[in-house]
């Protein structure tokens, strides 16, 4: 099967590839990404911004070089190590239908409903 370039197949995933060099912003990228998304960032919050981005990069880089062949997904972190119950209550209603009680304070009310005076013409 083909791929568009700069992706590749690993196993079941399609992942981008960056052959011979690592993802990385450089100052331009952020602030071109930051009108796009209508932020203003200062020099000093871009040059900030650029940083933690490209920790961001060089994180999700370390994960993709993991070999996780064979390894099951999981649906929740505590699954691999104890066996998780969800402690739901009972569908029960437990409420009382106190409509008139709270009403009675309301300055108009008609057929269960607050009046509320026109504010469009």
């Amino acid at each position: 099967m083909h791929y568009p370039p700069g992706f590749e197949a690993r196993g079941e995933v399609i992942q981008a590839t960056f052959p011979g060099e690592h993802m990385a912003l450089n100052l331009n990228d952020v602030t071109r990404i930051a009108h796009l998304a209508r932020l203003e960032l200062a020099e000093g919050e871009a040059q900030q911004t650029l940083g933690q981005l490209n920790n961001i990069f060089a994180l999700v880089e370390k994960m993709q070089a993991v070999d996780t062949t064979g390894i099951e997904p999981l649906a929740h972190p505590v699954d691999q190590i104890a066996e998780v119950e969800l402690r739901l209550r009972d569908d029960i209603v437990t409420e009382q239908i106190r409509r008139e009680d709270f009403q009675r304070c309301a300055p108009a009310v008609q057929d269960g409903l607050y009046l509320v005076p026109k504010v469009i013409e």
